[in-house]
């Protein structure tokens, strides 16, 4: 681990540890590492949560709380729209620049039609 993700990692789990959850966590590692970004934080949280010495429930769900939701809102993903549990509620909305990015995405990804025939296997020495 580098060590900017170390000292991310560190104030992370420090601040978990004394009981911050959410937006408290978050300032508490921003403040910090003033110059992390969110993708920081959400990797050092990764690494918080594969940490065999770190067993306390409460601490690994508030950092795969904070995960979580700075994953989504570097994504696009309305914070609203993440905590229904409803099953009739609409699926959360995407942000036009990830629809955008897995639209180019599929179509170059090429179609295979059932009516088509697959190619023979090559005849190597097996």
């Amino acid at each position: 681990m580098g060590k900017k993700l170390n000292k991310v990692y560190e104030a992370l789990v420090s601040g978990a540890a004394d009981g911050l959850t959410g937006k408290e966590l978050y300032a508490h590692v921003v403040d910090e590492c003033p110059k992390t970004s969110s993708k920081r934080i959400v990797k050092a949280s990764l690494f918080a949560l594969s940490d065999p010495d770190i067993k306390e429930r409460g601490l690994l769900e508030a950092i795969y709380a904070l995960a979580i939701d700075y994953r989504l809102s570097s994504l696009g993903v309305d914070e609203e729209t993440q905590e229904t549990d409803d099953e009739n509620s609409p699926a959360p909305l995407v942000s036009q620049e990830l629809r955008n990015r897995l639209e180019s995405t599929v179509s170059i990804i090429p179609a295979i039609r059932e009516d088509a025939t697959l190619p023979e296997p090559s005849k190597g020495i097996h």
